[in-house]
C-alpha cells in the first residue's frame, strides 16, 4: 500500500525559516548547525541533531517512527524565530 505523502528526493532548497543558527547563537560556526527550510515543492527540510534511538524508545503512544524516518531535534528558539516565516494554512 502506498503511503499518502512521501518525501520528493528531486526539490530544492527555496528559503530559511525564521533566523540562522549563527543569529540564534546556536552553532559556533562549524557545519553542524541546526536549521529550518522551505522546500521549492512546499514541503519543510529539518536539519537537526538525531535522537531517534534515545527518544525514540518512549514515544508517546499512537507515534512511530517509520524504517525511514528519524527523530530530529532543534532549539526551541529556532522554531519560535521561524514561526513569522510559516503560512497559517
Amino acid at each position: 500500500m502506498a503511503r499518502p505523502w512521501e518525501a520528493d528526493p528531486d526539490t530544492s532548497f527555496k528559503r530559511r525559516l525564521g533566523k540562522t543558527p549563527q543569529e540564534l547563537g546556536n552553532t559556533t560556526g562549524t557545519p553542524d548547525c541546526p536549521d529550518i527550510w522551505e522546500l521549492a515543492n512546499g514541503d519543510v527540510a529539518v536539519i537537526g541533531r538525531d535522537l531517534t534511538q534515545s527518544l525514540g524508545r518512549n514515544l508517546p503512544d499512537g507515534v512511530s517512527i517509520g524504517s525511514d524516518e528519524r527523530l530530529v531535534v532543534i532549539p526551541r528558539n529556532m522554531l519560535i524565530a521561524a514561526k513569522p516565516d510559516i503560512p497559517s494554512v
